[in-house]
């Protein structure tokens, strides 16, 4: 994810390379990320981000206390972005020094091709001004929405979590498509191309999704077929089962 947002600030022309510095520890990213995107690198954290104006946290969550510790001298009053999940805005305010203006994040991994969403949620003391500028950087790869805090598991458990939700239902299309007889590759990419379609019919915003799918289904004809049979295994109530369930462990780990 880290390397995704590198990649869209300088795409989206936010900042040169030569005006980024990453940190990794491991050595060979840190070849990777010079080599590849032209930043600076930094076998150090403290030198990566004690000239960085706004400084973006790319780690595991099991990890997300020491480095706040690590780096809470150096950018204190400065702006931090956080997309450790599961991590509380109280909880990093609780390390980080005063005025340290702090914003969480809860993207997803389409932002590897340009097409993630993002929920941001502002700690006490980011600004309108703070919560802009981490609309553009995760604009750049993808669209952004402000949330209340507390809002957040539910974004884990629908946006977070929910591109494995959408694989899994192109794959189940893409195999009932080869089980017709269609070539496995052809069945994919019908797959993936349809519902890649219909999202962004539903992004367009001038109809619901009620309104979309009454205008594929014919009284009498095939897609109403379809849609008896989907909603006869309740594949409404077992999407609606598997955000609530995400939610539910995204919660359990923020109170770990």
């Amino acid at each position: 994810m880290g390397e995704a947002l590198v990649g869209g600030i300088i795409s989206s022309g936010l900042a040169r390379g030569e005006d980024i510095t990453v940190h990794d520890i491991q050595t060979e990213r840190l070849d990777h990320f010079r080599d590849t995107l032209h930043v600076g690198v930094s076998e150090k954290i403290g030198a990566a981000v004690e000239d960085s104006a706004t400084v973006i946290l790319a780690v595991k969550p099991q990890n997300i206390e020491a480095v706040l510790k690590d780096v809470a001298d150096a950018v204190a009053g400065r702006l931090v972005i956080s997309i450790a999940a599961g991590v509380t805005l109280g909880f990093m305010e609780g390390i980080l020094r005063d005025k340290t203006r702090v914003i969480r994040v809860m993207p997803n991994t389409p932002a590897l091709i340009g097409e993630g969403a993002a929920a941001l949620a502002g700690g006490k003391n980011a600004t309108e001004g703070d919560i802009a500028t981490a609309r553009r950087i995760f604009d750049s790869v993808g669209m952004s929405v402000v949330v209340e805090e507390k809002l957040i598991d539910a974004v884990t458990g629908l946006s977070g979590s929910g591109p494995a939700y959408g694989f899994i239902i192109i794959d189940a299309l893409a195999q009932a498509g080869i089980d017709q007889g269609l070539e496995a590759e052809t069945a994919l990419k019908l797959a993936a191309q349809t519902m890649l379609g219909a999202a962004k019919l539903c992004l367009r915003g001038d109809r619901t999704p009620a309104q979309l799918t009454d205008m594929v289904t014919s009284p009498g004809g095939t897609t109403i077929e379809g849609i008896k049979a989907l909603r006869a295994g309740k594949i409404e109530e077992t999407l609606a089962a598997a955000v609530v369930a995400a939610t539910r462990r995204s919660q359990e780990l923020g109170r770990k």
